[in-house]
């Protein structure tokens, strides 16, 4: 049995190594020669963390994980704490920590885990063709790939979903603007060991601990789709945009590198239930591309790939161990764009009321409505 992979990035992998575990034979495709993550790091929730360690993967979550130990949110303008708790609560109850990594070491050390050279690079696909017993992958370059299925992990902008679904799906923007980028670790931004975000005007500023001595950093801003804005401008635009914000801010703007920083307009899909077609499925952001907000994108991906992995241990049969990871997968993964979008909605000022009221409840929240919201997000996933 031989399964084709589109696509090298987290979802991919992923399944690589699930369908490996069944004995099954994958051959990986990626579109790019060379891999150049899209986001500078991710948080990697407990979820997972256990599905990497399904996965035999566990070892990288130990090394890239950051010392992410405490939560806070703190007043934009003033800086004053708003609420702070441990994560160890969270930790306790779901017998595993979280795991903020850079997006590209994560990826880079996924694929040696399976072997670089295994990995087929500039292998773009445009067009997909499958009989009952076989698919056949076509890439740009003239060349082709037949097996007995596919799973496609192409990205939000997937090709084969097209294929699968008989139509194209329009992505949705999400009303704002994310920058994002590593610096060095400053407490004067915030405290080494503590998830610390920002917020004020609809606006935030996250930080969170990643391995090497590092921040990951990011900031939201509500904005039109398609202003002329690039890295050229990246300093003054958030110098503009968080005027008159706290000390930390500011440090933290005069700290980050423009080369280094990504500005992305944030968009996702609205669910759909169809995530196969005979012997192929999509995987990851191909059948539920999200926005971030909830920081369940790339743990859903992975929890694609162990239900996938799990459906072939109890079904060999591909079509119906394909369409078993459909019934599966497909109500969580809806739950989980779903709730990105409403938590998007809410600190995105999409109505202002609803996100002051946000604003005050945080500062008399004490952590425990936060750590529920967590570990229910955390206990849907297929490993608990």
């Amino acid at each position: 049995m031989k399964a084709l992979i589109i696509g090298a990035g987290i979802g991919g992998m992923s399944a690589a190594a699930a369908l490996k575990q069944q004995g099954i034979e994958c051959e990986i495709f990626e579109a790019v020669k060379e891999m150049k993550p899209v986001g500078a790091a991710l948080s990697i929730w407990q979820n997972g963390v256990k599905c990497m360690r399904h996965l035999g993967m566990g070892h990288i979550m130990d090394e890239l994980g950051g010392p992410m130990h405490n939560l806070a949110y703190q007043d934009g303008f003033t800086g004053d704490i708003m609420t702070q708790f441990s994560l160890k609560p969270l930790l306790e109850a779901v017998s595993e920590r979280p795991c903020p990594v850079s997006r590209a070491d994560l990826q880079s050390q996924m694929i040696d885990f399976w072997g670089r050279d295994k990995v087929q690079f500039g292998k773009r696909i445009e067009k997909v063709e499958q009989t009952d017993t076989s698919v056949t992958a076509y890439f740009t370059d003239g060349t082709s790939a037949t097996g007995d299925m596919m799973i496609a992990a192409d990205g939000t902008r997937s090709i084969v979903r097209a294929h699968v679904l008989g139509k194209e799906l329009d992505r949705r923007y999400a009303g704002y603007v994310n920058w994002n980028g590593l610096v060095n670790i400053d407490t004067d931004i915030a405290p080494a060991d503590q998830w610390t975000t920002f917020v004020g005007e609809g606006k935030r500023v996250s930080i969170m601990p990643i391995a090497g001595g590092r921040f990951y950093f990011f900031f939201d801003v509500p904005l039109p789709s398609g202003l002329k804005e690039d890295r050229t401008t990246v300093v003054s635009d958030l110098k503009g945009y968080f005027k008159g914000w706290a000390k930390p801010v500011q440090t933290l703007i005069d700290a980050i590198d423009p080369e280094t920083t990504n500005r992305i307009e944030i968009h996702d899909i609205t669910p759909f239930d169809t995530l196969v077609k005979g012997n192929i499925a999509l995987l990851g952001d191909s059948a539920h591309s999200t926005t971030p907000d909830i920081g369940q994108g790339g743990c859903s991906a992975m929890e694609d790939a162990v239900v996938l992995g799990q459906c072939f241990a109890e079904i060999k049969d591909i079509h119906t161990a394909i369409k078993s990871y459909e019934e599966k997968r497909r109500f969580r993964v809806q739950d989980l764009v779903l709730k990105a979008r409403k938590r998007c909605d809410v600190t995105h000022g999409k109505n202002m009321q609803e996100t002051q009221a946000w604003y005050d409840e945080l500062k008399i929240e004490e952590g425990d409505n936060i750590i529920i919201g967590l570990k229910n997000t955390i206990q849907g996933g297929p490993l608990g």
